[in-house]
């Protein structure tokens, strides 16, 4: 576990750029109007940048200087883990101390889009953390298939479901469902629970790409 926690420790340090195009975003970003997007809310990005680091850059790097691969992949998810409880930290504090003050009329976080404060800020907060973990953890498995057939593979399915789905009603109302299960939940454990098991699935997944990943 201290390889995991060292290799860890040297992927969140090395991910600087995600860090200040994140912070700059939010500090920046300004809206107009009587309806705006929380600032927190672009926390969100560093979520979304972090695994093109992790994956296209860190790899190589990391297996030059004697890393192994399965030291590697935990020591992603341990950081994804810990990136999303400071990421989730961070929006809950904004929408709950913050929100409030912005002089708009009305402030919108996803958090609310998503119904996940209908269950307490402890489990907003819960929630939000299970959703960008699973976000991480899939964006990281998709980038590492990339090189490969089955990445090609898998970029048509999620384009062809996109652009099939999406036009003929009852493969969208299929595709509504499966969001409602990953974001719109009504039930906080159902919801988390959802999240962290496909989470799980996508790592072992991920585990077997990595394996056959060559530098």
């Amino acid at each position: 576990m201290r390889t995991v926690f060292a290799i860890g420790k040297r992927l969140i340090a090395g991910n600087k750029i995600s860090f200040i195009v994140t912070a700059l975003v939010t500090l920046c970003a300004t809206s107009s109007g009587d309806v705006v997007l929380s600032n927190g809310n672009y926390l969100w990005l560093l979520a979304v940048m972090t695994p093109f680091f992790f994956v296209l850059y860190d790899f190589t790097k990391l297996m030059y200087l004697g890393a192994g691969k399965r030291d590697y992949f935990f020591a992603c998810v341990v950081s994804y883990a810990f990136l999303a409880f400071c990421i989730s930290l961070a929006n809950t504090a904004f929408h709950f101390l913050l929100d409030p003050l912005y002089p708009a009329r009305t402030v919108v976080n996803l958090m609310d889009v998503c119904g996940w404060t209908e269950n307490g800020i402890v489990a907003a907060g819960l929630r939000q953390m299970a959703f960008l973990l699973l976000v991480m953890i899939f964006l990281h498995v998709l980038l590492s298939m990339q090189a490969r057939w089955y990445g090609w593979l898998t970029d048509g399915v999620l384009i062809a479901v996109i652009c099939i789905f999406t036009p003929i009603a009852p493969l969208r109302a299929g595709l509504a469902g499966f969001f409602r299960l990953i974001m719109f939940n009504s039930s906080a454990i159902q919801h988390i629970a959802i999240c962290l098991f496909l989470s799980a699935a996508l790592s072992c997944g991920g585990l077997a790409v990595l394996k056959r990943k060559t530098l």
